[in-house]
């Protein structure tokens, strides 16, 4: 496929290496300009490009910036992109990181709330794993105690080439229903880095409790 990346920090870095090793055209933008990404460019193959470019003319593209950042996308990003699969990885982290979203303290799941500033429509995946494990924790399909990964979504076709992705990349992919479902593996959550097989994660999500705990409120 050919994949754009929006975000090169550890998620986005990671990802950038891992789908350009199971073969995938990856083009890769961050906030700082094409320059800034040459290194990551030379390791792994993929090319650095603006961020207007990483979303043209892309079978899927992901976005892993902070929530705060979000906004300050160039506005109409997606406006030609009816086709492309666009992934949410973020995480609403207010005293930490972002500051106070008001929409998400008023009970708006991250990932809808990050649909509405894009426009498109997104799928929630990659957001509950350490970069780290994500970048070694892949295995063969099948084998004992692979670690599953919750995707959330709207749009069954977007969810399922997301969830064959997340199977390439050596996890399995669980539905986690829809995208107003997706609280269910935002932070501090049962299934929240807990590197759960398949069966774990579908407990975990039936476990997870809908407040919001203290830490993650501005």
């Amino acid at each position: 496929m050919k994949i754009g990346i929006i975000g090169a920090g550890h998620i986005g870095g990671t990802l950038v290496r891992r789908l350009r090793a199971v073969g995938h055209e990856v083009e890769v933008a961050n906030s700082r300009g094409p320059e800034t990404l040459s290194s990551l460019a030379r390791e792994t193959g993929a090319r650095a490009v603006t961020v207007d470019q990483a979303a043209k003319g892309k079978d899927l593209v992901v976005v892993t910036i902070p929530e705060k950042s979000v906004p300050r996308l160039p506005k109409g990003l997606f406006a030609n992109a009816a086709d492309t699969v666009v992934v949410d990885t973020g995480n609403y982290y207010p005293r930490q990181r972002d500051g106070r979203i008001d929409e998400i303290e008023g009970g708006t799941t991250e990932s809808r709330w990050v649909e509405r500033q894009l426009g498109h429509p997104v799928v929630k995946a990659f957001n509950n794993i350490y970069a780290q494990r994500l970048l070694e924790g892949g295995k063969p399909k099948g084998t004992k105690g692979r670690i599953a990964l919750p995707v959330a979504g709207d749009d069954p076709r977007a969810k399922q080439v997301v969830i064959d992705l997340v199977d390439q990349l050596g996890f399995d992919g669980v539905d986690a229903g829809s995208l107003d479902e997706s609280w269910r593996q935002q932070p501090a959550t049962p299934v929240y880095t807990a590197d759960l097989d398949a069966d774990g994660v579908r407990r975990a999500l039936r476990e997870a409790k809908r407040e919001r705990p203290a830490e993650f409120r501005a």
